[in-house]
């Protein structure tokens, strides 16, 4: 059974034992930096948190997300998720005056006292990565519904001129390098939200998240959804369902289909299935349309996150356009 954090020590009227938020100078940042309360023991509850996350294939519920190295730390305190503690390590000292800058000027900041320094052999022993930086945080995770995939982040807001919803789904998509391609790429290319199904990879997980480059952590994102209730919500928010791919011989289409097959001007959610087996039947069978992408004889067939990114590209260039 996963260990349940100890209630949360947060005093924000307290500068003292509160959150890092305040803006600080060069010196008071160092001595916040020498505070840090150190790790010593293999067997203590934090390194077992740390390691269940950096290490595991996404978190459960309740259960906090998991970020390796400065990058994906700074990004999910930019990002205004809530930090449930920080880990650092000799050669991560370097990074931490960063960090807590970036957490000053954060809303959610990072609680003085789950700021914990370690070793480096200790912090190996935690790290999902073979050469770790010597940084890690948990995160609460965020509660996303799915309003909020359908409406998108408001700080996408005029980066794309169609207000079109566009959802990718990854559908079965196992391998977590692809599903953090995807993930990436449609943050990129102004999706409103991802979902992903059961027997997808958790985009939550270490792996998928640092494929990510973050956006996991941004983008409006649902996990683990049964495909017939999401194909019934889809239908009641009047969104298109487009599947990737090539239309099989067995495929049907509704007669009043929305949008034409190269149209992604209007709001739909793109499936993405899986590199090898392709769309469960179900999705296949309740797809409006269909979208294909032109390639050379020779080539099979591409990977999903690859796919998935080139439709997505192609959906951002007819929405600038429209």
């Amino acid at each position: 059974m996963a260990q349940r954090f100890p209630s949360d020590d947060r005093v924000q009227a307290a500068p003292e034992s509160g959150p890092v938020r305040a803006r600080r100078s060069h010196s008071a940042s160092s001595a916040h930096v020498g505070d840090a309360d150190s790790i010593t023991s293999r067997d203590n509850k934090w390194l077992k948190q740390f390691r269940a996350g950096l290490r595991g294939t996404g978190p459960p519920e309740g259960e906090p997300i998991a970020a390796e190295g400065p990058k994906l730390v700074e990004e999910g305190v930019r990002s205004g998720l809530q930090a449930e503690a920080l880990l650092v390590s000799e050669t991560g000292e370097r990074h931490l005056e960063r960090i807590l800058l970036v957490a000053s000027e954060s809303d959610s900041g990072i609680p003085r006292s789950r700021i914990f320094r370690t070793t480096d052999k200790l912090f190996e022993s935690v790290a999902g990565t073979e050469t770790p930086q010597g940084v890690a945080a948990l995160f609460h995770q965020r509660e996303w519904s799915f309003d909020d995939v359908l409406r998108g982040r408001a700080s996408l807001a005029g980066a794309f001129s169609s207000d079109s919803t566009l959802i990718v789904v990854m559908a079965a998509v196992q391998d977590p390098g692809n599903v953090g391609t995807i993930v990436r790429s449609a943050e990129a290319f102004g999706a409103s939200g991802v979902v992903s199904t059961r027997g997808t990879a958790d985009p939550w997980s270490p792996k998928a998240l640092r494929a990510s480059a973050g956006s996991a952590l941004r983008l409006p994102l649902l996990r683990g959804m049964a495909i017939p209730i999401l194909l019934a919500q889809l239908r009641v928010a009047g969104v298109t369902v487009l599947a990737a791919g090539a239309k099989p011989a067995t495929a049907t289409t509704t007669e009043d289909a929305p949008a034409a097959l190269s149209d992604l001007r209007g709001s739909c959610a793109v499936f993405i299935g899986n590199e090898g087996a392709g769309l469960p039947s179900e999705v296949e069978h309740a797809a409006d349309d269909w979208v294909s992408i032109a390639m050379s004889d020779d080539v099979e067939s591409l990977n999903a996150g690859i796919a998935a990114s080139i439709i997505l590209f192609e959906a951002a260039r007819q929405r600038r356009g429209a």
